[in-house]
C-alpha cells in the first residue's frame, strides 16, 4: 500500500496464480465468490444479497439485498473504464456520501511469470472533507492506512482462492 503525493490514495497489490483473462473474469463476473460479506464490506452485512458489476462502461457496481423495508439496491459506483482483461475503473460512493461526493477505484491486471498481478488504487479522497463520517474521525494518514488494510482484507479471498472450478489452471 502506498499513499499518493496528495495523500488522497491507497494502492494494494496481490498476486493470483491464473492468467490475466481469468483474474479479470473472476474479479468482475464472479464477485460473489470473493467479495467478503459482513458489515465491514457490505451494506447487507451477513444477510443474503448480491454484489455485482454490470460488464460495460457506464454499468454499475451495485449491491442488492432484502431488508425489513423491502428490496434495497445500493449503487456503489459507475464503471468508467471497462477494458478486459487489463483494466477496470469505477466511481466509488460510500453509503453516507452526499450527492456529488465521489472517489475512484482503478484496477489493473498485469501478467507475471506465475499468473497475474492485480493492483487496486482507490483515489480522490482529497475531495472528501476531513470531517466526513466516512473517515471515522481519523487524520488523513491514519484513514488511508486503514483504507489500505480494508482493501487488502477484501482482496485476500481472491488471492487465496487458487486454482479450482472458478480459478482453473
Amino acid at each position: 500500500m502506498t499513499a499518493g503525493p496528495a495523500d488522497d490514495r491507497v494502492r494494494v497489490t496481490i498476486a493470483v496464480d491464473v492468467p490475466v483473462e481469468v483474474a479479470f473474469d473472476v474479479f468482475t463476473r464472479e464477485t460473489e465468490l470473493w467479495w467478503r460479506r459482513g458489515p465491514r464490506y457490505r451494506n447487507a452485512g451477513d444477510a443474503p444479497g448480491t454484489l455485482a458489476f454490470e460488464p460495460r462502461a457506464g454499468g454499475r457496481l451495485f449491491e442488492e439485498y432484502a431488508s425489513a423495508a423491502g428490496r434495497q439496491v445500493h449503487v456503489i459506483g459507475t464503471i468508467t473504464t471497462w477494458a478486459p482483461p487489463h483494466r477496470l475503473a469505477f466511481t466509488w460512493r460510500a453509503r453516507n456520501f452526499a450527492p456529488g461526493e465521489v472517489t475512484e477505484v482503478a484496477v489493473e491486471f498485469a501478467p507475471t511469470r506465475r499468473g497475474t498481478r492485480v493492483t487496486v488504487e482507490h483515489r480522490g479522497w482529497a475531495t472528501i472533507r476531513a470531517d466526513h463520517p466516512a473517515r471515522h474521525g481519523q487524520a488523513a494518514a491514519a484513514f488511508l492506512a486503514n483504507l489500505g488494510r480494508w482493501w487488502g482484507d477484501l482482496l485476500r479471498p481472491l488471492q487465496d482462492r487458487g486454482p479450482g472450478p472458478h480459478f482453473p489452471k
